[in-house]
């Protein structure tokens, strides 16, 4: 059976794995059945089979597009299946830890000791900037595992229609995931993030020979550096990078906070293996957290429909950027990813600046 790519998490007493459509029989006899633990979740309720058999079809495509996200966790002696905790990438608020157990499970430990490998991949594995959790006020449990794992008291949001207590997690106050390792899927694979437009040196190794990787060289645009870089490693080695700068433009007069990303190289020898989804959205959870309001990205027109996929926008206006003899209109195609909720432009994107 084909399983969704990604790491296999093992613990001092649990395997967990990226959930696959197979695991929907356990899912429902463990999480979708159990009205104690449903009551806590989006819907409120106990579901049918075939509820349980969609939600891991958006598991499984969660996976694809993000390369993280919700496990199947199983008592590592016994293989019997304890519940489901992961990473979830939500367009408004960002990625977030969630867990549900099987009434078995609750009062072991269990929803404790996955979240913290799920904190351990999401911070030092994927170098993700933040993490929250939602939980509804009057789930005493969950709170305590939160608070248990590090996480900070944020308020109070509205997510999936429900008045949801917010808590974050951060890299620098989270305790250090312990007693577990990652293996198997792409266990090899880590993001490092570091200020700055990235190693020449290594930009260099994964053009492997290309002189215009991104098609723009004979469009005569001067670009800007990026800020900030994420670069892939495999085995000690870059496969794949991305960039971003956080800037200041407006759309139809109105300024805007923006990330404009940029500088993505994927080696073409880990080409197709997703790499590409995961620094995207791994770069919009940096972005988000330096408070932009929206991600940007200039992309030749074949791209379109490969971000478009990932949730990304063509705006229908004339896009304006600024080169040394002036104002002119940007050859490349815009695409906008929008994550507070922000009227889409309806006449002009000025970049404020040059291309990136």
């Amino acid at each position: 059976m084909v399983r969704s790519p990604g790491p296999v998490l093992s613990t001092a007493r649990l395997v967990m794995e990226p959930i696959r459509r197979e695991d929907s029989g356990d899912l429902f006899d463990a999480v979708v059945s159990q009205e104690g633990v449903m009551r806590w979740l989006a819907t409120g309720r106990a579901d049918s089979r075939s509820a349980a058999e969609t939600m891991c079809d958006d598991h499984v495509a969660h996976w694809a597009r993000h390369g993280y996200g919700d496990f199947a966790v199983r008592d590592a002696a016994t293989r019997a299946f304890l519940g489901r905790v992961g990473l979830r990438n939500r367009a408004r608020y960002g990625v977030d830890v969630g867990f549900a157990v099987h009434p078995r499970a609750q009062g072991r430990g269990v929803a404790g000791e996955a979240g913290r490998a799920c904190l351990d991949l999401a911070f030092h594995r994927l170098a993700l900037p933040v993490v929250f959790a939602f939980v509804l006020p009057g789930n005493a449990a969950s709170i305590a595992v939160l608070r248990r794992l590090g996480a900070q008291a944020d308020g109070a949001v509205r997510s999936s229609g429900l008045h949801c207590l917010r808590y974050r997690f951060d890299p620098a106050v989270t305790a250090s995931a312990a007693g577990h390792q990652v293996d198997g899927g792409d266990s090899g694979l880590r993001l490092v993030y570091t200020s700055g437009p990235g190693d020449p040196e290594d930009k260099a190794a994964l053009r492997d020979g290309a002189s215009d990787p991104f098609g723009t060289n004979g469009l005569g645009l001067v670009e800007e550096d990026k800020e900030h870089t994420l670069t892939a490693v495999r085995d000690g080695r870059p496969v794949a990078c991305a960039g971003w700068l956080l800037r200041n433009m407006t759309f139809d007069g109105t300024s805007r906070r923006v990330a404009g990303l940029g500088s993505l190289l994927v080696h073409p020898a880990h080409r197709g293996q997703g790499i590409a989804r995961t620094l995207i959205s791994v770069a919009v959870e940096h972005a988000r957290a330096a408070g932009a309001e929206t991600v940007m990205l200039l992309c030749p027109p074949e791209l379109v429909p490969f971000y478009a996929q990932l949730g990304w926008r063509r705006p229908n206006v004339p896009v304006t950027c600024r080169q040394s003899d002036g104002t002119r209109r940007c050859p490349l195609t815009v695409m906008t990813y929008d994550m507070a909720d922000l009227p889409e432009p309806s006449a002009r994107i000025d970049l404020q600046g040059p291309p990136f």
